[in-house]
């Protein structure tokens, strides 16, 4: 049988393939180790591209807003006024969150520390109550006492914090190298970011001249058709998580305003900041609200926690699935099953992910089952 050149080419890649298929298996250790030693060289690429995708979904929006009928000569101007105006909006946000909470922290701390030595005392003599009301305490503490060997106790105390000394100076050099290695990694990733964004349109011609000299004309199509979706859907998932927190944020404002609930601005700040994180991180919010009104009264605490649940259930079956699910063309039971597999595999990063993913796969799947159903003449109501 007499094969033609491109039958050769295809099986001589297909060999290939196989082969490096075996080799990464038989030393798959040594290609995890660099896998892992590429990953945290790009890394800083890797975040610069992340936070130049979040950027972009606000920066574009106001360069439709203020550009769309600009001339030709205003339009050069059009990306690095809408990213310098994007950074703007962004520091503003930041700044006036970091201006609600910070203050509302300090005067939690300052009430903390006021209340504390006044509870301690009230504490002793409930102590003091119990142990009259039982007199068998005093007994069973006399015989724990008898049973200790104070000396050895000593020992193991001095042991453990000269131990303890070594290991803080040590974890306290490593914490601190690491801030400073994540700063400047944070800081290439921004740089980067920003020659992202402000060359976008050059970057995106040259991987339409990539993409279309390496792959047929029609793979090429439907390469750039995916890519678009994918940008699409995850902008609208980022559009639609950041307007549920901010609703979810308020709810939780009003409702513990109207309440007299105290500490009513910082908690609703705290709770659409964790509800960015899909379904379940409104309960980080929960926790520390909770713990924040424990210390004032531990009936309100409670009453807080039946108003979470409350606002919890509407916004996890009515909110959340219209607002982030239907911005992205996701059924509310896929959201639910991406966000699950996302955080057993990758954590809250994970979560963030898949709900965008499953999304552009759940769009795809339903395209091409579409259209077999449509080949075979089948319909299916």
């Amino acid at each position: 049988m007499q094969l033609d050149k491109d039958t050769l080419r295809k099986l001589r890649g297909l060999i290939i393939f196989t082969l490096v298929i075996l080799v990464g298996l038989w030393r798959f250790s040594i290609v995890l180790q660099a896998v892992k030693t590429i990953l945290h060289i790009l890394f800083p690429f890797l975040l610069g591209g992340a936070i130049a995708f979040v950027l972009s979904v606000p920066m574009n929006r106001i360069r439709k807003r203020l550009f769309a009928n600009a001339k030709e000569k205003q339009k050069k101007f059009a990306a690095p006024v809408s990213l310098i105006l994007t950074l703007i909006f962004v520091l503003a946000l930041l700044s006036l969150v970091t201006i609600v909470v910070v203050p509302e922290l300090g005067n939690t701390i300052a009430t903390l520390g006021k209340t504390l030595p006044e509870k301690v005392p009230i504490l002793m003599k409930k102590a003091e109550q119990l142990v009259s009301n039982h007199p068998e305490l005093v007994d069973y503490i006399d015989e724990v006492q008898a049973q200790l060997n104070w000396e050895e106790i000593l020992n193991q105390l001095v042991t453990f914090f000269r131990i303890g000394a070594n290991s803080m100076l040590s974890s306290t050099i490593s914490v601190a190298t690491g801030i400073v290695s994540g700063v400047g990694t944070f800081f290439i990733g921004l740089v980067f970011a920003c020659y992202i964004l402000l060359q976008q349109e050059f970057l995106k011609r040259q991987m339409k001249k990539l993409i279309f000299a390496y792959l047929k004309e029609k793979h090429a199509n439907r390469f750039l058709q995916i890519c678009a979706l994918t940008y699409r859907t995850f902008s609208n998932f980022l559009t639609g998580q950041c307007l549920e927190a901010v609703i979810l944020g308020m709810m939780f404002f009003i409702s513990m305003t109207i309440l007299r609930f105290p500490f009513a601005v910082l908690v609703g700040v705290l709770i659409a900041f964790t509800a960015l994180i899909p379904i379940f991180g409104a309960f980080i919010g929960c926790v520390v609200g909770a713990f924040l009104i424990l210390t004032i009264s531990p009936s309100q605490a409670a009453a807080f926690i039946v108003l979470f649940i409350v606002l919890q259930q509407i916004e996890g079956n009515l909110i959340y699935p219209k607002v982030v699910g239907g911005s992205i063309g996701l059924p509310a039971i896929w959201v639910l099953v991406a966000v699950t597999l996302g955080g057993s595999l990758f954590g809250i990063v994970g979560m963030l992910v898949f709900i965008p993913i499953v999304s552009v796969v759940y769009t795809l799947l339903k395209e091409n089952v579409n259209q077999r159903l449509s080949e075979k003449n089948i319909k299916i109501d």
